[in-house]
């Protein structure tokens, strides 16, 4: 068996999170600092071995004050805990219609965490190299990593919701 590389291209690709805000609408955030690789049997993407990592110091909300909270002990606690980590991961599947299936840690907690996987196919750029495209989705609750920060309003609403969506648009590069 004849192995493949795939290296995620950040360029071409982008990693958010959806959490409710008031239960009344959504807050997306992304990470701008990532990296991740794929081992392939060839070109068959069934079964591939993946792993990722996401620098929690680039959380971007579009909100500095809301990025420095997430980034502070209330949430990710990025001093002690600098990235989300997925390892482990195993792609199970066949004709595009995919679930990744590994290990997330987020704040020094591991679940076994499963994605939806969407492939878009592979493709040739105008520099020579190959490239291959995916949909990542799912949905974790954020207590059971341990962020565990809530508030309440006067009225009774919860300020943070517990189901994160995690999404994702990824494209990897053959080595």
């Amino acid at each position: 068996m004849s192995t493949t590389k795939w290296v995620i291209d950040p360029t071409h690709s982008e990693i958010s999170f959806k959490v409710k805000h008031l239960v009344i609408s959504t807050v997306t955030g992304y990470f701008k600092k990532f990296e991740g690789e794929a081992s392939t049997d060839v070109e068959k993407f069934e079964g591939a071995k993946v792993s990722f990592k996401a620098a929690i110091d680039s959380i971007d909300t579009n909100q500095g004050d809301r990025d420095a909270h997430l980034k502070s002990a209330d949430f990710f606690d990025a001093e002690n805990h600098p990235h989300l980590v997925f390892e482990n991961g195993e792609l199970i599947g066949s004709n595009g219609d995919y679930k990744l299936t590994g290990d997330l840690t987020i704040r020094g907690n591991t679940k076994k965490t499963t994605l939806d996987v969407d492939f878009g196919g592979v493709a040739g750029d105008p520099y020579g190299q190959t490239k291959a495209g995916f949909e990542l989705s799912g949905k974790i609750s954020r207590k059971e990593f341990g962020l565990t920060w809530s508030a309440v309003t006067e009225a009774g609403s919860v300020v943070v919701g517990d189901d994160v969506r995690i999404l994702a648009s990824v494209q990897l590069v053959k080595q």
